[in-house]
């Protein structure tokens, strides 16, 4: 649902504040502790973070896609790990439930997501099955009014905290590639449901990612979402929503390190004179804002035509392959106006060099972004 103009500029404004106040003061300490305080986390519920795209019905915002990625951007004005404590509740995690659930499905878990009391994570990845999501392993068989999963998922955010977990496992063996496999939701507290340690990562401290293990978890029929052999399906749609947040996301930190980086030249001198003047400098900060502007007008182009109803598969994969590498340019030319001190932890900005690597990876690699960019357009014929 498009918020008016009003309603709109209010809760950026509320968004934008809260960014500013209270999570940058504490980006050190969040990348030093690997956690996010608990109180920040209660501060993010109050304010409705956790149910951003939830139906009103249910307790959420109910936001349009371009008013989401608005919110978005100024989420990423600060650390990403900040942005991922409730990421998966706005997009993967909860997506599948919203789009394709069943009225009893939305109503058990959708409030709950809403306000923050369900985690939810989104288990599609697998030791032997990432880019090539169609080759899922895990297997869901059916017995009697319940299906039996049994398999292993890997790299899943947010895992350690989830409730809730969106899981695609194969239940038609015979059915090669996404055509055999479906989707459930399976709660974190049934019986063969265990989470590993949160992996030691490059960056993103304070966001996590865990295998997930499930071992003859015994799944109510009624927790499969759409029909048999749709998961694949469900998981595409639930994807191109998510490549969209992303790629928002990418703007909102580029535009974070765009103003640090013309802070710092402003203040720092060498020859007699401000960074700022020297025309090798003024180039890179021309390159940056540059991609920062397309990137963020093909984001919200893209987000206006989804909200329309038309199909955005291929425009989303290009607005997140394009503002990912972007965040990444962005943050190498960053280190390099801040020279030595942009190596420096002090700073920040080597952090957040570290922080947008993932962004190239998840939600589809860059190259397959490319591969869907490319099929898409094939099939349009141009």
């Amino acid at each position: 649902m498009a918020l008016d103009a009003e309603t709109r500029d209010q809760l950026i404004d509320t968004v934008r504040r809260f960014v500013t106040e209270r999570l940058r003061p504490l980006e050190a300490k969040v990348s030093e502790d690997d956690a996010i305080p608990d109180d920040v986390v209660e501060e993010m519920k109050a304010l409705g973070l956790f149910g951003l795209s939830i139906p009103e019905e249910y307790g959420g915002l109910d936001l349009s896609m371009e008013d989401e990625c608005l919110v978005v951007i100024e989420l990423g004005r600060t650390s990403p790990a900040f942005r991922s404590t409730f990421g998966t509740n706005v997009g993967i995690g909860s997506q599948a439930l919203v789009m394709f659930g069943t009225d009893a499905q939305k109503e058990k878990y959708l409030p709950g997501i809403a306000a923050g009391e369900i985690i939810t994570s989104f288990a599609l990845t697998e030791p032997e099955a990432g880019s090539d999501s169609g080759s899922v392993q895990t297997r869901a068989v059916r017995d009697g009014d319940h299906y039996v999963l049994n398999g292993a998922k890997r790299y899943i955010t947010n895992a350690n905290k989830a409730n809730l977990f969106t899981v695609m496992a194969r239940t038609d063996p015979s059915k090669p590639g996404g055509g055999g496999v479906s989707a459930f939701l399976v709660e974190r507290d049934l019986p063969g449901v265990s989470v590993g340690k949160p992996e030691k990562k490059m960056g993103q401290q304070g966001a996590h990612v865990c295998d997930v293990i499930f071992d003859n978890v015994r799944v109510p029929a009624e927790n499969r979402i759409g029909a048999e052999g749709e998961g694949f399906k469900v998981a595409m749609q639930v994807l191109d929503k998510g490549r969209l947040h992303i790629s928002a996301l990418c703007v909102g930190v580029a535009e974070r390190l765009i103003a640090d980086s013309v802070a710092y030249a402003a203040e720092r001198k060498q020859f007699g004179q401000a960074l700022s003047q020297f025309q090798l400098v003024q180039g890179m900060i021309a390159d940056c804002k540059t991609e920062a502007l397309a990137a963020r007008a093909l984001t919200m182009e893209t987000a206006r035509k989804r909200d329309a109803g038309q199909n955005v598969t291929m425009e989303g994969a290009a607005a997140k392959y394009f503002a990912s590498e972007m965040v990444g340019r962005v943050a190498d030319k960053a280190v390099q106006i801040f020279g030595g001190a942009g190596y420096i932890a002090e700073y920040g900005i080597e952090r957040f060099y570290r922080d947008v690597r993932i962004f190239r990876i998840y939600e589809g690699t860059s190259q397959i972004q490319q591969v869907i960019i490319a099929r898409e357009t094939l099939k349009r014929g141009g």
